[in-house]
Order: C-alpha cells, then sequence, then structure tokens
C-alpha cells in the first residue's frame, strides 16, 4: 500500500565507517534510518585519541555523516548505565585476578539492551550497528541466530555470541554481507566525511592501553608489589602490583632470566604471580559461566563445536556439556594457549553461533 509505514530502524552511529555505510543501506533498502549516537563518558575531553571511539569528534563525525544522508540525528545520554554496566565491572574483574572483555559487556548491556529498549519505546522496529555478523531467522528450529559475516578477517560474532532470541528479533546487521573493503569503498563513492576514518582499536575508556593505571585512578589505590614465583614457590623477583600482569604476558615483567617465562597464574590470596615455561600454558579444558546459547534452548547432550577463547583465534575442534542453567564444560581436541579467565569462550558450529560464555576455570 502507498502509505504503509516503512519500517524505522534506531541506528548507532559511533562516528566510524562502518555505521555510517549501515545507515546508508538502511536508507536504500527501504528502511526509515534514524540515526543515534550513544554518549558514554562525563568527560570526553579526556579521551579524544586516535584509536578510540565514542569521543566528542566521533559523535560530530556521526552527526556529519546523518546530515550528509538526510537523517534526524540524537545523542543519548548512557553514561550512568556505561559506568554501572561496563567499566565498574571491568574494574572489579581485573582486581579479582581475570581478564575481561568490557566491549562484550558494552554490546550486552548497552548497545543490545538499553538502545534496544529505548528504541522500541520510540516505536521503531529494530536497531542497527555496523558490526561484520548476520542475523537470520531458521523457520524449521524456530530460533533466530547468529552468523559469522563474510569478511573472515573482520567477523565480529564474538563480541555478539551474548545476544538473546528477543534482541536478535529486532537487530539489523547491514554489513554481514560485505568486505572491509567493500565498504571503505562504497564510502568514498559516497563522499562520506569519515571514508578514510581510522579503525576504533582500544577499549574506549583505557586510550592508552594502562589498564592499571586506569584502574588506580578510578579506585584511588594502588596495588603494592609482591613476588614473582614459579609453581613451586621459588621467588624469582618482585611484580609492580597483580592488576599489571595477565595470563601469557611475556614482555615488561622486568626479570633477567636465564630462559623465557610466562605468566600462567595470579595468586591473589598471597600477592604472587606465577610464572612458567611456555609448554605449561597450554590447556585442554575450561568452565564457563553466565552462559548464553542462541542455535538452541540448552545442550541435552555432549555437543561437538568449534570453539575460540579469544578474538583473534582461529575456531578450535571442542566437545562441549552443559552442566546446569549457566554453566558449561569445554574439552578442546588440542592443548589451547593461555586460557584466561574472564575471556570470553564462544562456540560454533560452522559459520553459525551456537553460543558461549565468560571462562571461569581451567
Amino acid at each position: 500500500m502507498e502509505n504503509e509505514r516503512k519500517q524505522r530502524v534506531l541506528v548507532g552511529m559511533s562516528g566510524g565507517v562502518d555505521s555510517a555505510v549501515s545507515a546508508y543501506l538502511l536508507q536504500q533498502n527501504g528502511y526509515d534510518p534514524i540515526g543515534v549516537n550513544c554518549r558514554f563518558f562525563h568527560n570526553e575531553d579526556a579521551f579524544v585519541r586516535e584509536k578510540t571511539c565514542c569521543s566528542l569528534d566521533d559523535a560530530n563525525d556521526a552527526r556529519a555523516v546523518a546530515n550528509r544522508l538526510g537523517l534526524p540525528f540524537y545523542v543519548f545520554n548512557f553514561t550512568d548505565a556505561f559506568r554501572d554496566n561496563v567499566i565498574e565491572p571491568f574494574v572489579q574483574s581485573y582486581v579479582s585476578g581475570e581478564t575481561p572483555n568490557p566491549c562484550i559487556e558494552c554490546n550486552r548491556k548497552l548497545k543490545f539492551e538499553k538502545l534496544l529498549d529505548r528504541a522500541l519505546e520510540l516505536g521503531c522496529d529494530y536497531v542497527a550497528t555496523g558490526h561484520y555478523a548476520r542475523v537470520s531467522f531458521d523457520k524449521g528450529g524456530g530460533r533466530w541466530l547468529l552468523q559469522k559475516g563474510v569478511d573472515a578477517a573482520k567477523d565480529q560474532s564474538y563480541v555478539l555470541y551474548c545476544l538473546t532470541q528477543h534482541q536478535l528479533s529486532h537487530t539489523l546487521l547491514p554489513l554481514g554481507g560485505m568486505t572491509k573493503g567493500e565498504v571503505r569503498e562504497l564510502a568514498q563513492t559516497l563522499d562520506l566525511p569519515n571514508a578514510k576514518k581510522h579503525e576504533s582499536q582500544d577499549i574506549c575508556f583505557v586510550p592508552d592501553g594502562d589498564y592499571a593505571a586506569f584502574i588506580e585512578q578510578h579506585l584511588g589505590k594502588t596495588f603494592p608489589p609482591g613476588d614473582f614465583v614459579k609453581k613451586d614457590g621459588t621467588v624469582l623477583g618482585t611484580h609492580r602490583g597483580m592488576i599489571r600482569y595477565t595470563v601469557g604476558q611475556r614482555r615488561g615483567l622486568g626479570l633477567a632470566l636465564p630462559s623465557p617465562l610466562y605468566v600462567c597464574e595470579k595468586d591473589l590470596a598471597n600477592n604472587r604471580v606465577v610464572l612458567c615455561s611456555n609448554e605449561e600454558l597450554y590447556s585442554k579444558t575450561l568452565t564457563a559461566r553466565d552462559i548464553n546459547l542462541i542455535a538452541l534452548d540448552r545442550i541435552d547432550r555432549p555437543m561437538r563445536v568449534q570453539a575460540k577463547v579469544r578474538y583473534s583465534q582461529a575456531a578450535q575442534n571442542a566437545t562441549v556439556e552443559q552442566t546446569d542453567a549457566t554453566h558449561f564444560r569445554l574439552l578442546f581436541d588440542v592443548g589451547q594457549r593461555a586460557i584466561t579467565k574472564g575471556q570470553a569462550v564462544v562456540l560454533y558450529d560452522g559459520d553459525y553461533v551456537v553460543g558461549g560464555g565468560t571462562i571461569d576455570t581451567l
């Protein structure tokens, strides 16, 4: 019908080229996109750096793209929610000896929960982002599915494993079938203001990558030095505070050693950082908590999957068994290096995401 309302989409526009092209593609495919930039910081000026997202400059770039495309544009203030749901859990995870992935929590709590809630309140049908992944509906199984993006080098399905069926049903990912090169080329053809803009790489609220300094400033306290030790308890030297180290780390230890050693454990009770050889970093097993399953409701029996324990890793063959409503146990065919508590483990069946969780124990 001529007067039929176009489906309205709230497009998260970070200021980068990916979300800009996403907005354009939605517009061209008959949707009614509305641009929105999410403000995550109270003092944005402190975060204007070359490799981060979410700065004041990024908001201005997002507005410029929306103006270029003729889209309505708004800024949502999510600073309190970002502090409570991303920054605070990040800090507490590090303090407890883990190495968290705050981008996943931002997707879970902000971009696909709070932003979606706001979209539905405003009468929108969907939210959309510039992530490289694909959403589809399996009529036979009656479930929404998450699939890898076609550009293997840019696939971001790993950081979206936390999406629920409700969220997936209201999510559009226009770039899932494109390569980064195609996106850049299209942006330049359209003469978008940010067509040649840099990639966002660092964690947005720790722009220089110095997590320890950020945590100490945030908490208003320092973390005391302690011993570097071998697994047998032999003292090798003095560390500079527990939060400055993560599993698998070799550089920056400040030790003169006869052979390379790596961080393999953080003994919080005794304020000790345990070092080991590279061979001792490999493990075949892990337990994950706070699991979210996409392809099925529950894993009723041991299931063969491919799994990733870090974003940049190639998926590895493994067997998963769900142990209760919020946990599963994973057994890899081959030992994996430096499995790290607090990071995400994501399960795949080919290109499709089975689900995932937070690595809890090895």
